[in-house]
């Protein structure tokens, strides 16, 4: 589901990345990969928006690092906060939910990568649940 609305802002822990998304956010998806495991200690939260519709208005600690051949993510290097996952072959980058100042309006619409999923929490909700990736079986997954 996409969420029209006005302008989305947020950023970072100390303020060093400041952004702005005008345009649509995709509802958040919970990614349970062994990268996001690492990331974020247990899972990422990811909202989605076009890469034209993002514009860093702060970036004096944005810095990109690439985790994959296909993909990068964007980090604040004063604080550590990560904020955005890019792949390249998609026209969108996401956003991590928790950089999003509030209130975003958004919901929790599906998990992926549950099969990489640690073992110290449970999935009991009642939204769709993919093994891995979801292929583009969620709404807004490729914008």
């Amino acid at each position: 589901m996409m969420i029209k609305s006005e302008t989305h802002s947020g950023g970072c822990l100390c303020g060093a990345v400041r952004y702005e998304v005008l345009g649509p956010l995709r509802d958040v998806v919970n990614c349970h990969c062994s990268m996001c495991q690492r990331l974020f200690g247990s899972f990422g939260a990811h909202s989605k928006a076009k890469k034209a519709d993002i514009t860093v208005t702060r970036g004096d600690g944005l810095k990109w690092f690439a985790t994959s051949q296909r993909a990068r993510r964007g980090f604040c290097s004063q604080c550590g906060a990560t904020l955005f996952w890019e792949p390249e072959e998609h026209d969108a980058t996401g956003i991590v939910a928790g950089t999003l100042d509030q209130p975003t309006g958004l919901k929790t619409i599906g998990h992926i990568f549950v099969g990489e999923k640690p073992d110290f929490y449970d999935l009991t909700d009642d939204v769709p649940k993919f093994e891995r990736s979801s292929d583009g079986k969620i709404p807004g997954d490729y914008l």
